[in-house]
């Protein structure tokens, strides 16, 4: 049974699921659909075609599923879709799809999403990611799985990040950061492996020295870029961290890569 507060304001047509607890002052819009087990503690506002999951918690003043800001919006049914035991603190901005983007902005399950964080339009979120405070994605981001961005960080629009990437704080993502990748700066640049965040994805050794020397051969070895990438190919099938990174570098698509500094 869900245990809904007097003071909230639920729309005829909106979804609760059972054991859900809506708190004090939440306003939920017609077309949400929220799971099983979640708790919205008070003033959360969930409005436009927005799905959410099981077991997600979400504090004050978060604001779910509403309108894109882009000026090509007219009222389209877009939507927003959050999987299951996510965090959202207070603060928190997530809002639905474009119809030129696609229609859905997507987040995926167990995120951390801590206080005044944002996910624009049409944006595509994985698991287990970690946004601090005031992270922002524009719209049409690619994040990948344990991604975290570090607080007042901001990414670009239409920016790819890959699995496992550490973002550091007070940084502006241009460019797409590769997998497994460890980006710092004012103006984000590669700076290294996210060793750490590897270790604790059960990397041995083996695997971080073969990752490494890859890494090293690519964006230091002689030459320009382009020939150190056409050298490096073949190495794909030496682990498969090098293979998803040699992958992400192949389907760019609008930004250019973040590279270390100084890399030709």
């Amino acid at each position: 049974m869900s245990m809904i507060d007097p003071t909230a304001r639920i729309a005829d047509g909106a979804v609760i699921g059972a054991g859900t607890e809506i708190g004090p002052y939440c306003i939920i819009g017609p077309n949400v659909v929220i799971g099983e087990n979640c708790k919205l503690t008070a003033h959360v506002t969930v409005s436009g075609h927005t799905t959410m999951g099981a077991g997600c918690i979400v504090s004050p003043f978060a604001a779910l599923g509403g309108p894109p800001q882009d000026l090509s919006y007219r009222g389209e049914p877009t939507r927003l879709e959050i999987g299951e035991a996510c965090t959202i603190r207070e603060g928190v901005t997530m809002n639905i799809g474009t119809v030129k983007g696609g229609g859905l902005t997507r987040v995926g399950s167990r995120g951390f999403f801590m206080n005044n964080s944002h996910v624009g339009h049409d944006c595509t979120v994985g698991n287990d990611v970690i946004f601090a405070t005031s992270a922002t994605l524009g719209g049409h981001c690619e994040i990948g799985d344990f991604v975290y961005i570090g607080g007042l960080s901001a990414v670009h629009q239409f920016t790819r990040v890959g699995p496992q990437v550490m973002i550091g704080g007070v940084c502006g993502v241009r460019g797409d950061i590769i997998p497994f990748g460890l980006a710092n700066g004012q103006y984000a640049v590669l700076d290294g492996l996210n060793i750490i965040g590897m270790r604790r994805r059960h990397f041995t050794k083996q695997r971080l020295a073969a990752v490494r020397a890859f890494y090293q051969k690519l964006f230091h070895g002689p030459g320009i870029f382009a020939e150190r990438l056409a050298a490096v190919q073949p190495l794909a099938g030496e682990d498969p961290a090098i293979a998803e990174i040699l992958a992400f570098i192949g389907g760019a698509k609008h930004r250019a890569l973040c590279l270390p500094a100084n890399t030709n």
